[in-house]
């Protein structure tokens, strides 16, 4: 079995489903699971999971993205992009400083209602399936944070920006929310995805590429470790006694890991904080997570600091 992640080129007409199913059948095996959704129309980066990677697919869907999408002004759709109905039609007549306004006002913490034509479910039903049948139901708002908008170009009724936001965020609603508040409507045109955490539209691989990288056996080039999204936490090499502890699940002592040259520059604690109480380590009261390898480099989990017992315990097993 293969295990790892591969940062795979989306294109249009497939859905994320149909990309893990063509995944299951280059790679011959079932153990494979993507990162978050991208609407069928929608193109670029999606993180795919195989074998042991499957257990951070919802560590992955959390992550910080970015998008590159063109907004369509004056045109309204109920999908809120152009796969949908026109239902309103509109002169644009907004200055670029009034368009450069409205825009920077949606960056930030807020609410946002997501479109009805979408995956989520209301009462055991997908909200997509309610809408082809002509229902509407309300939406609860959910927080979302917009971390940037980068406007690249604007050519009246069309504006390219890039966004930077948080897990749930739905830029087919931003488009539409902006041309709301402009007051000619809007529509979200194109949606490339260009980053999910760690990976970059620059290095995302399409699955024509993915068959020959497998035909030429060289599948290990583009097969990233599990380990590769934890690269932020220290890293630990155990010693055959943590080793075992850590098969079973067990939790390690503070001191166990003072022992193993961890200091505190490499945790981020606070010089201020208390020392463990073992002899010399000068640790204090760390906080974060540590990359957990077996004496012979195998990736076995991360552990965590859990404050109230002193020690460190499982945030995920990779075994």
């Amino acid at each position: 079995m293969i295990n790892g992640i591969i940062n795979v080129y989306k294109e249009c007409g497939y859905t994320s489903h149909d990309v893990v199913a063509k995944l299951r059948g280059i790679l011959k095996q079932k153990k494979i699971g993507h990162t978050g959704t991208l609407d069928p129309e929608a193109q670029g980066v999606l993180p795919v999971c195989l074998g042991n990677g499957t257990k951070v697919c919802e560590l992955l869907t959390d992550k910080t993205k970015e998008y590159r999408t063109v907004l369509l002004l004056g045109t309204v759709t109920d999908t809120q992009d152009l796969t949908g109905t026109v239902i309103q039609n509109a002169p644009v007549n907004c200055t670029k400083e009034e368009l450069l306004a409205c825009i920077s006002g949606f960056v930030g913490t807020q609410e946002q209602i997501p479109p009805m034509y979408s995956a989520l479910k209301v009462n055991g039903k997908k909200l997509y399936d309610l809408a082809r049948q002509g229902i509407e139901v309300e939406r609860r708002p959910r927080t979302i944070t917009i971390e940037n908008i980068q406007v690249e170009e604007i050519r009246f009724p069309e504006v390219v920006f890039t966004v930077r936001c948080s897990k749930g965020t739905y830029i087919r609603t931003l488009c539409h929310d902006i041309g709301a508040v402009l007051g000619c409507g809007g529509c979200m045109k194109e949606l490339l995805r260009t980053q999910v955490g760690p990976f970059f539209l620059k290095d995302s691989i399409r699955l024509e590429e993915i068959v020959r990288y497998r035909d030429r056996g060289e599948l290990e080039k583009i097969v990233q470790p599990t380990d590769s999204v934890f690269m932020q936490f220290p890293s630990l090499t155990l010693t055959a006694q943590m080793e075992r502890m850590v098969r079973n699940g067990n939790p390690l002592p503070q001191h166990l890991v003072c022992s193993q040259g961890i200091q505190p520059a490499d945790l981020n604690v606070s010089p201020a904080a208390e020392k463990c109480g073992e002899k010399g380590c000068g640790l204090g009261n760390p906080a974060g997570q540590l990359r957990l390898y077996s004496p012979d480099g195998e990736f076995l989990a991360i552990y965590g600091w859990n404050q109230e017992n002193a020690c460190y315990k499982a945030v995920k097993m990779f075994l």
